[in-house]
């Protein structure tokens, strides 16, 4: 076969694989579940929530947070975490507890912390994740448990975003996440100076890099808080901006 016949056939096969490759990342692309789905992990009653922001786009990665909801919520009590995600673009993942709050049982080999991991691998099999730019985070019950599993997994979880945590309880601790805790100072169900005003110093002293704010309310986070939460998250990453 003459060099420039061979050339020729070897350019329509690579147009060919081409054409086929940006085919398949179309139908992927299309079939994504854009906006909030269920999970789908659980039959019953007890599933979470996915959501995946506007700007997504396959083959590009995204950060990523975990965010659990208080004693006896559900997927729901995180969503204003949603358009958040899609201003900063940043993928969420509500679960749901496996009871009516967190940890119940052996930390870190209970139900919830299994579940947890099966819905991570769920979702980064699905998506492209930054893997750079992992969080767990929560509110209140979930917030003590996202900090507890969070240093313990903080191999997995490089970013802990926690808010009016009531305990600080690992059963052992991996890696050395970055930590974003913030606080109402009114806050009477997990008052201020018992919990965040004692945890935060006793992080700082073991080596974690921790962000601490506190502000004027109660036990309920606030939408700004979070906002700034996320600007945290992230900070440093030039190459991203917020999302249109």
């Amino acid at each position: 076969m003459e060099r420039r016949a061979f050339l020729t056939l070897g350019a329509a096969s690579a147009v060919g694989w081409l054409h086929e490759t940006l085919n398949a990342e179309a139908r992927a692309q299309s079939e994504l579940p854009f906006g909030e789905s269920r999970l789908g992990l659980s039959d019953d009653g007890r599933d979470g929530s996915l959501y995946v922001p506007k700007g997504y786009r396959a083959g590009v990665p995204m950060p990523l947070l975990m965010m659990l909801h208080g004693l006896g919520g559900s997927a729901q009590g995180v969503r204003y975490t949603f358009p958040l995600a899609d201003q900063f673009g940043v993928i969420v993942i509500a679960p749901e507890s496996r009871g009516l709050t967190w940890g119940q049982s052996a930390p870190g080999f209970d139900a919830d912390v299994r579940y947890l991991g099966a819905a991570y691998r769920h979702v980064t099999g699905l998506l492209d994740v930054d893997r750079a730019h992992v969080a767990l985070g929560g509110h209140s019950d979930g917030a003590g448990y996202a900090l507890g599993m969070g240093l313990a997994y903080g191999d997995v979880f490089n970013h802990l975003m926690v808010f009016s945590a009531g305990m600080m309880t690992p059963f052992r601790k991996q890696g050395k996440p970055r930590i974003f805790i913030a606080h109402g100072v009114d806050d009477n169900q997990m008052p201020i100076e018992r919990t965040s005003r004692k945890f935060v110093p006793r992080l700082k002293a073991e080596g974690y890099d921790v962000t601490y704010r506190e502000y004027d309310g109660g036990h309920g986070v606030k939408v700004p808080v979070v906002r700034e939460a996320f600007e945290w998250l992230l900070a440093g990453d030039e190459r991203r901006g917020r999302q249109d």
